[in-house]
């Protein structure tokens, strides 16, 4: 009887086996034609594509380098990189011509390039080309409230199509991140490729937020405090990692913009002998003329007479305390508020005292959520009782920043990890002693000391941050003018003409390859 049963189930499983053979090969077969037509449908579109960059190249007389940047009307540092590029590449390369993907609506090409002259002093030699893209909400945080980073990956590469449809360049440079579009214009637009990266779309600093199961503001509460789904979001991490990775690894030539960045981008996008740092360009001249004796000397003479007149009196110049910076949740606006406001408890209400102090918000709102963020901060200080000591400056000119900065005694930034960090460097240029966040660029790249002295400070908590303002407030004039030109001696490994040379440097492989 057992023998009976053992033989009926090998006759079973042989007969199952034939069952999942005789499926497994038509399977096997499908997947092939599938994969020989979608290889034969992406040759046919490479050639499209390549047959219509030799029809323009043919009408132009010349070949095209084309920046992908949505937000290329926005007032950021990634902005300012964007126009500094762009103005470098045209003076050198006189028989190129240059076109700009952006997904601003509803403003002309010529209201953006006089937006970059009143906001960065940059007017460029030559025009440039606009196409304007209009599916930007593909590439919105705000369009993906969960899996946020796969679902703006994802919209990028769409919206990358949409681009390399409309325009189809010789040499595609990303300068906003936007990885996943490099494979696009490589493998199906036939360009070479080069990308700018500002900050990596995931690092180990993301991973170790989450599993360390901290909340930030890219890590809510309700995952950070249940260790499943924080599981889950390490694994979702890592595996993005490795197609951000993969992504990255298609760009020809690689420019990252500090230190903090560089480590990143090698352990993700692996690719070092293409990869250099290019220090994004600030505009340090525009501060530097402006002479740093002539206020302090005076501060200096009217504390001396204040000193004799009440026996060691505080100091009683009024503070302007200045933030730089758009108006995006990572940039910690909150922080700077809260600390400030301890601040202000530190001080009394006499000479020298809180009313002496003010808290200036300066930054750019891309869209309506910023807008709606900058309700909510200014919400925060009515609530904590500071409204009448800060001030919110939104999409301000150049003129307007730089009186501010001038005028301003330190110069806050609290991004914890900030890539670079441009409005630190304008903060030391202009002769404010900055107060930065004890990380990331910062850290390692600009709040350093220069020939063994003081540039800055660092801080990275509410109190940290409230001790150190009021020890740089506590300074002689002296002690500060002494740490302000030494900071601005510092800086000018980050002016235009420094980075023009670098990326020029980095650009030249590539370009050389165009004119031939």
């Amino acid at each position: 009887m057992g023998h009976d049963n053992h033989h009926h189930l090998s006759l079973c499983f042989c007969d199952l086996m034939r069952l999942l053979w005789s499926l497994l090969v038509p399977c096997l077969y499908l997947s092939l034609i599938l994969t020989l037509v979608l290889l034969l449908l992406l040759l046919g579109v490479r050639m499209w594509l390549q047959g219509r960059r030799k029809t323009r190249r043919a009408q132009d007389d010349g070949p095209a380098v084309a920046f992908f940047h949505p937000y290329c009307n926005a007032g950021g540092g990634g902005e300012r990189v964007l126009w500094c590029s762009l103005r470098a590449l045209m003076h050198r390369y006189p028989g190129v011509s240059f076109v700009v993907y952006t997904g601003d609506q509803g403003v002309t090409g010529e209201q953006i390039l006089e937006g970059a002259r009143q906001r960065f002093n940059i007017t460029l030699p030559r025009s440039v080309t606009f196409v304007f893209l209009r599916h930007r909400v593909l590439v919105e945080a705000s369009s993906y409230p969960h899996f946020t980073l796969l679902g703006q990956s994802a919209g990028s590469m769409f919206l990358g199509w949409e681009a390399l449809t409309a325009f189809v360049p010789d040499l595609y440079v990303d300068s906003m991140g936007y990885a996943f579009t490099l494979p696009i214009f490589r493998y199906l637009g036939g360009c070479k490729v080069a990308s700018y990266v500002h900050y990596p779309t995931v690092s180990t600093d993301m991973l170790s937020v989450v599993r360390e199961r901290n909340p930030r503001f890219n890590n809510a509460d309700f995952i950070s405090r249940n260790p499943i789904l924080s599981a889950l979001k390490v694994v979702y991490y890592c595996c993005f990692a490795l197609l951000y990775g993969l992504a990255g690894s298609c760009s020809d030539v690689i420019m990252v913009n500090s230190t903090w960045t560089l480590g990143h981008i090698l352990a993700l996008w692996r690719s070092p002998s293409r990869t250099s740092i290019v220090y994004p360009p600030c505009d340090i001249r525009a501060f530097l003329d402006v002479p740093l004796e002539d206020e302090d000397e005076m501060e200096g003479w009217e504390e001396l007479g204040r000193e004799e007149e009440d026996g060691g009196g505080g100091d009683r110049k009024r503070h302007s305390i200045v933030s730089v910076g758009q108006f995006r949740p990572e940039k910690d606006h909150q922080l700077q508020i809260r600390a400030f406001r301890k601040l202000l408890d530190r001080k009394g209400d006499g000479p020298g005292g809180r009313e002496s102090l003010r808290l200036v918000l300066i930054g750019g709102c891309r869209n309506q959520e910023d807008e709606e963020r900058v309700l909510m901060l200014r919400g925060l200080c009515q609530e904590l009782g500071i409204a009448d000591h800060v001030e919110f400056k939104l999409n301000i000119p150049f003129e307007e920043l730089k009186r501010e900065l001038v005028d301003a005694t330190i110069g806050l930034h609290t991004m914890w990890n900030e890539h670079f960090g441009i409005g630190v460097v304008e903060c030391m240029a202009a002769g404010t002693i900055v107060l930065a966040h004890k990380s990331g660029g910062p850290k390692l790249d600009i709040v350093v000391p220069y020939e063994g002295r003081q540039t800055g400070f660092l801080a990275d908590s509410e109190d940290s941050y409230a001790a150190a303002m009021e020890t740089i407030l506590s300074l002689s004039p002296a002690a500060r003018l002494e740490m302000r030109r030494n900071a601005r001696d510092s800086v000018e490994r980050f002016s235009d003409q420094e980075f023009e040379s670098c990326f020029l440097a980095a650009m030249e492989p590539l370009m050389g390859t165009l004119e031939r």
